[in-house]
């Protein structure tokens, strides 16, 4: 089989009903992440929380019942999906920057599915020690301040698309219909708000690579906890969590919206 055989038949997969649907599950289960973040951050906000307020949290507290246990798989399976559909769309552009995306997204969500599997059997663990244990291995190598510091300025830049994408409605072109006036709204404040909290992150990482201290390195959770330590910080923590709460609901209306 040549290479144009293998993109086409990844095309093939890619188009295909089965990979849609378990795409579209993984865009309801992200939806359902952004909800759980949104409400235990809610609760941090008012000092009522002792759960970590990012991805970990979220999954922990489905793990915590039965019912819950049950959606962990259908977690899995969704997060693998979207992690496979996003490769398969390396081969459907023709653009290098869309394909470099597709990938970086495409491994981000295949991540997930192994977190949340590992949460489905039991053998979950915090995504804060993860982050420190990762930027201090990064540290130990040549230049590793530096290489911490770019990873911080690359997160940083997502976080600053998220905010450009929400103001100008980008989010549209990975629709295929219009959802109405008010998923947009709703998805307009999600994406800066989540673009807000990538920037805090991205803030954390630079500031860990500058003191060569991989204990200031963080991930969401850190940096929503941060907010806290600015004037205002319970109302700006309050306002970010809802707008994860808003970009949860979007993420449901992609599922049905979205283009897959």
């Amino acid at each position: 089989m040549n290479s144009g055989e293998v993109k086409q038949t990844v095309r093939q997969a890619g188009n295909s009903d089965a990979l849609g649907w378990a795409a579209r599950t993984g865009f309801a289960v992200v939806g359902l992440m952004h909800l759980l973040i949104a409400w235990i951050a809610l609760q941090l906000a008012f000092g009522v929380s002792g759960k970590q307020a990012d991805q970990s949290g979220a999954l922990q507290t489905l793990s915590s019942n039965a019912l819950g246990t049950v959606l962990l798989w259908v977690a899995v399976v969704g997060f693998a999906g979207l992690g496979i559909w996003q490769l398969t769309q390396v081969f459907a552009s023709h653009d290098a920057g869309d394909r470099v995306k597709a990938v970086a997204k495409g491994v981000v969500y295949l991540v997930l599915a192994w977190t949340a599997l590992k949460f489905a059997t039991g053998s979950g663990s915090s995504s804060q020690k993860q982050t420190s244990d990762v930027t201090a291995s990064l540290m130990s190598k040549p230049a590793g301040g530096m290489l911490v510091i770019a990873v911080g300025l690359v997160i940083l830049g997502v976080g600053i698309y998220h905010v450009y994408k929400g103001w100008s409605r980008k989010f549209l072109q990975d629709l295929r219909s219009h959802p109405g006036r008010a998923v947009v709204v709703l998805a307009r404040f999600g994406y800066i708000a989540k673009g807000v909290a990538l920037g805090v992150v991205g803030v954390l990482f630079v500031l860990a690579g500058v003191h060569n201290n991989p204990k200031e390195a963080g991930g969401l959770d850190r940096a929503l906890r941060s907010l806290l330590d600015v004037p205002f910080g319970q109302v700006l923590l309050t306002v970010v969590a809802l707008g994860l709460a808003a970009y949860g609901v979007y993420s449901f209306a992609r599922a049905r919206y979205g283009r897959v």
